[in-house]
């Protein structure tokens, strides 16, 4: 039966009818100026080939549900989704997300608004239609700007209150700014709620390599410090 209630709902936009489902995963990705057109494709390509990679769809396979709902938002002055929610529980599904990842144009532009994109991903999981034993941000940016809304931690903080963990992917490059400590500061300012982490990545291989890591702890439930989580990673050949 819950075979046939998921078919109902894989990969298409989901009816006022509310579902059932394990994680309710909104990833929230960094457009702002600081992102070019080319590193704005690379991110949508990479949680592309993090989402229907065999690790991270067995991964969803195994939740007590055996499946998740998952909305891609792109944060920069305002907010944009990309690929409205969508209920994942297996290959053809997972793949049929990552093609909507690819193609539609960049909608959200401007510099930074942190706080905007934490309160706007914490609406999209109070709006949707769907009822997830557990609900995470997952956000990624390369700076801590917040030049337009309210401060970060008390969107961070509002976030939290309502139930919703955030988890963050800081982009360290190149020409950061050098003695700031980027991952320490979305550590203290960012993540929030039971079992939030900070994955730090590099752009390039490396970036692709962290969404899937940080996807397959995020649908697991657990942080990378765990025994559990190495296992994990370990046992889906994923290296660390």
């Amino acid at each position: 039966m819950r075979y046939l209630i998921l078919a109902l709902f894989l990969a298409s936009p989901l009816a006022a009818q509310e579902i059932e489902t394990d994680l309710e995963l909104v990833l929230l990705a960094d457009a702002s100026g600081s992102i070019d057109a080319d590193e704005l494709a690379f991110q949508r390509q990479s949680y592309a080939a993090a989402i229907t990679d065999p690790a991270v769809v067995s991964a969803i396979e195994n939740t007590l549900y055996g499946s998740i709902a998952v909305t891609y938002v792109e944060w920069a002055t305002n907010q944009s989704t990309v690929v409205d929610w969508t209920i994942i529980a297996d290959m053809d599904s997972a793949t049929r997300f990552a093609e909507a990842l690819i193609g539609p144009p960049r909608q959200a532009s401007g510099r930074n608004a942190i706080g905007s994109a934490l309160l706007y991903g914490k609406d999209q999981i109070e709006g949707n239609d769907i009822r997830g034993f557990r609900r995470v941000i997952d956000f990624s940016g390369d700076s801590m700007g917040n030049t337009y809304g309210p401060p970060i931690t008390v969107a961070r903080d509002e976030v939290v209150a309502a139930g919703i963990t955030i988890n963050a992917l800081p982009i360290l490059r190149n020409d950061s700014f050098m003695g700031f400590d980027l991952p320490q500061a979305y550590e203290q300012s960012i993540i929030g709620g039971p079992n939030a982490f900070v994955m730090p990545a590099r752009s390039g291989p490396e970036f692709t390599d962290a969404v899937r890591r940080k996807l397959i702890l995020e649908i697991a439930g657990t942080t990378p410090e765990t025994d559990f989580a190495s296992l994990l990673l370990d046992g889906l050949k994923i290296s660390e």
